[in-house]
């Protein structure tokens, strides 16, 4: 290309460029914001840094960003800008111990993922999809020629099996999913962005 190409057809080069500066720029903006929420994600509140008691009573009102999930602990937070809104006890996958690998393991996935859907006539009352599997998780399930498995959730307990709430605390009852009470999965169902990363650690 020379000065009188450029000359000649201004305006065609002019909007390839536009273009190209375009689409640079939507590769940039989305691979930012997916580096910030990985980089950005809270770290794991200490016993001295919180009142936990006062962090599982209290009610959301604020839009929930971010959600840090501590499997030994059985507790989730939620945040907004890095601000803890409040702490649930939870209940696991029946076998709780390890990062969920293949369908029907029984185990709660462990890593960096998002939640992708909301549904309001879930099994288990309410239900926040975790988008399980990501990418590296399929790849380690291929390699053993197994199907990773799929729809894990946050929900709540079991439909017609209210009356029975109490006997579901404090145990880990799910087939991988993350479960906690249907009043709390409520209002997480309200005040959780789409799109919002969850952080499982072990």
């Amino acid at each position: 290309m020379n000065s009188k190409t450029l000359t000649a057809c201004p305006g065609k080069y002019l909007k390839h460029l536009s273009l190209l500066f375009a689409a640079l720029f939507m590769i940039c903006f989305f691979s930012s914001n997916r580096l910030y929420a990985t980089k950005c994600m809270p770290t794991v509140p200490t016993d001295s840094a919180i009142n936990k008691n006062k962090f599982l009573k209290v009610k959301l009102d604020t839009e929930v960003d971010s959600i840090l999930v501590v499997k030994r602990f059985r507790h989730m937070y939620v945040f907004n800008h890095g601000l803890l809104l409040k702490v649930y006890n939870i209940s696991l996958g029946e076998s709780p111990i390890g990062p969920k690998h293949f369908q029907g393991d029984r185990k709660t996935p462990e890593g960096l993922y998002y939640i992708d859907h909301k549904n309001p006539y879930s099994m288990a009352h309410k239900s926040l999809a975790i988008s399980y599997p990501n990418n590296k998780d399929r790849q380690f399930a291929r390699k053993y020629g197994k199907p990773t498995g799929g729809d894990v959730m946050i929900h709540g307990i079991l439909n017609g099996d209210e009356a029975n709430a109490k006997d579901y605390v404090g145990s880990d009852w799910t087939w991988g999913c993350i479960a906690i009470t249907n009043e709390e999965v409520d209002e997480l169902f309200t005040y959780v962005k789409l799109g919002a990363p969850i952080n499982i650690l072990p």
